[in-house]
């Protein structure tokens, strides 16, 4: 009787993986094909491409990926492309202000993909710390963006985020 708490690592040679007929995300894992793959980051805020666990569509986990890197190269290009569309996370790329009006934080901050407008009602529920100066803001309705690192952004920007974390 297989242990259903048990966690099985895909290596190399167990799982391999590319696109099918309309861009959905497909794999061979045990020998056995899958006309569609789900992934899911185990450790979604702390390892992008560590710990990805593989289902199948009936959301059956198969296993995990320890590291996508140690896959072949299409299996590590899909599965990176994959995994940028389920956590999409814009990157801030300068945070223009920080203000504290009628009981709601409000940010205006610029992405890698344009402005954002966020606003949060208290920060401790609204900021999460990962590590290694990354940080993940999610507003009142859900939107999510990231600042990969705040050490690195522009002065303007690290001084007002000095000024609320």
């Amino acid at each position: 009787m297989e242990d259903s708490l048990a966690i099985r690592v895909l290596s190399e040679d167990e799982a391999s993986f590319s696109r099918g007929k309309g861009g959905v995300l497909q794999g061979v894992v045990d020998g056995k094909p899958y006309d569609e793959i789900v992934v899911y980051r185990a450790f979604p805020f702390q390892y992008d491409s560590q710990y990805i666990s593989i289902c199948n569509a009936s959301g059956d986990e198969l296993g995990i990926i320890r590291d996508i890197a140690e896959l072949n190269e299409e299996s590590t290009a899909e599965l990176t492309k994959e995994l940028q569309l389920r956590y999409f996370l814009p990157r801030v790329t300068r945070v223009d202000s920080v203000k504290f009006k009628s009981d709601l934080w409000l940010w205006e901050l610029q992405t890698h993909l344009g402005p954002v407008r966020m606003a949060m009602r208290n920060l401790h529920e609204h900021l999460q710390y990962p590590g290694g100066g990354r940080i993940i803001l999610t507003d009142l309705s859900g939107k999510r963006c990231e600042i990969p690192d705040w050490h690195a952004l522009d002065a303007h920007s690290r001084r007002l985020l000095e000024e609320v974390l």
